[in-house]
């Protein structure tokens, strides 16, 4: 769920090397097609009419927050005058804009201390996220104790001053849930629920927590039990941003992340949620299964 980092930016040098950074294919199709339409003379809001989207959804895809479509793209190019040869080349930048972007989480973490802002980042633009987790509780969830120590066992390890900022930066993320203009909903199965970075009071206070955090308007949760027939195999947890005029898709797979823009892939991360929520308990009996949960789990810490 990690965002690797974006844009043209200038590497690290030192006295015997120098190393630029080019432009990721998104941020090279946002800068072609804005600079296509300055030659044409068209505004922004002409544009927009001609191509089918709302003035504030083409300023988006001139920023590179959001990669059209390539329908989009060449109707965009047949109304700024391009010719046979850029509009080929503007598929090929699509095309390349559409795929995965994936990102090393030790090369990220090198150059700055934690990664929770490029999460946030997706998060502040979603209106609405929807979280699957099969290993542990999503970090919107967790409580301050068990955040540290889960980052405690991350390979390679954060020092204890990114370790701090990594803690801070998670918690402050929360306060996201509690905007009523944004929906959140949780899909996390039993084995996440029961996973135990420390004593047992540590898991006691993340199920209260989760109990908590549920009655929110904002949020939901859903659970997949153990003992449920599995209808789906997802070995990774994702996370899927929906907004009004785009969707992203972000996967965890070891050691990175992948964060996916393309229609196409998005639209498969939405069809595995959909067959995970088959398998999940939601709403009263969701509730019910936190409940029985917490009481085993106490029941346990006082033997």
């Amino acid at each position: 769920m990690n965002r690797p980092a974006e844009g043209a930016q200038d590497a690290a040098s030192d006295a015997a090397n120098s190393v630029v950074r080019q432009p990721q294919p998104r941020q090279q199709l946002a800068i072609e097609l804005r600079r296509l339409r300055d030659l044409s003379g068209i505004s922004g809001r002409e544009l927009a009419k001609q191509v089918g989207i709302s003035q504030s959804t083409l300023s988006r895809i001139e920023s590179g927050q959001v990669v059209p479509p390539l329908p989009q793209v060449l109707e965009w190019a047949r109304a700024v005058g391009a010719d046979a040869d850029c509009q080929q080349s503007l598929r090929g930048l699509t095309e390349a804009a559409h795929a995965p972007e994936v990102g090393d989480w030790a090369a990220s973490l090198a150059e700055r201390p934690h990664l929770q802002d490029d999460v946030r980042a997706f998060e502040d633009d979603a209106h609405l996220v929807r979280n699957f987790q099969p290993a542990l509780v999503p970090g919107l969830l967790q409580t301050a104790d068990y955040a540290r120590r889960v980052f405690c066992t991350f390979d390679p390890p954060y020092p204890p001053d990114a370790l701090t900022a990594a803690l801070s930066a998670r918690l402050e993320r929360q306060r996201v849930l509690y905007d009523p203009a944004k929906r959140f909903e949780f899909l996390v199965t039993e084995a996440a629920l029961r996973f135990r970075p420390g004593p047992h009071r540590v898991l006691l206070a993340q199920l209260d927590r989760i109990i908590s955090v549920e009655t929110l308007d904002t949020v939901s949760v859903a659970v997949i039990p153990q003992d449920v027939e599995a209808t789906a195999t997802i070995p990774h947890g994702f996370v899927i941003y929906e907004n009004e005029d785009h969707a992203i898709a972000s996967s965890e797979p070891i050691p990175g992340s992948m964060v996916t823009r393309g229609p196409e892939l998005v639209e498969v991360h939405r069809r595995h949620w959909a067959a995970l929520t088959r398998m999940a308990l939601s709403d009263s009996d969701a509730r019910a299964f936190l409940a029985d949960l917490r009481g085993e789990i106490q029941r346990i810490a006082i033997q």
